[in-house]
């Protein structure tokens, strides 16, 4: 993608949405209920894994459109943007930890912590987890 292309931003952004929105409807709401090897937890992985990779290719984008250099990884994407004031270093610890999910789930599934991914303190499913309406209620640096 060259620069910020609105109608690629929408239809990565409303991806985003669907597959958080799938990853609510799926998801245990006590996390000891969500155990490897069920349709349950093979579907909150998969769309929590595609939600994070569209997150991590429009952030890699907006660093090569925002001229803040080629990350040298995922989660140096989001700290870039970090430091240039696009988003806020909260957000930016959350979202490199979050390419640390997808690193695990593409390169080790086998070693994922079904804990760690249900929503505890630090949870990957956090975002799916969010009140109705304050997903993408925050563009990237007000960009829109």
């Amino acid at each position: 993608m060259s620069g910020l292309d609105r109608a690629l931003m929408g239809e990565k952004t409303a991806a985003i949405e669907r597959h958080l929105n799938r990853v609510a409807q799926r998801l245990p709401a006590d996390p000891d209920e969500l155990v490897p090897m069920t349709d349950a937890s093979d579907a909150v992985i998969l769309h929590l894994w595609q939600a994070v990779q569209a997150v991590i290719d429009l952030a890699a984008s907006a660093c090569v459109h925002f001229r803040l250099g080629t990350p040298q990884n995922y989660g140096d994407s989001f700290q870039r943007l970090a430091a240039a004031g696009f988003l806020a270093p909260g957000l930016a610890a959350r979202l490199t930890r979050a390419s640390g999910f997808r690193n695990v789930v593409a390169h080790a599934y086998e070693q994922l912590d079904m804990k760690q991914v249900s929503g505890g303190p630090g949870g990957a499913c956090r975002l799916a987890r969010l009140p109705e309406g304050s997903r993408g209620a925050h563009p990237v640096g007000g960009y829109r």
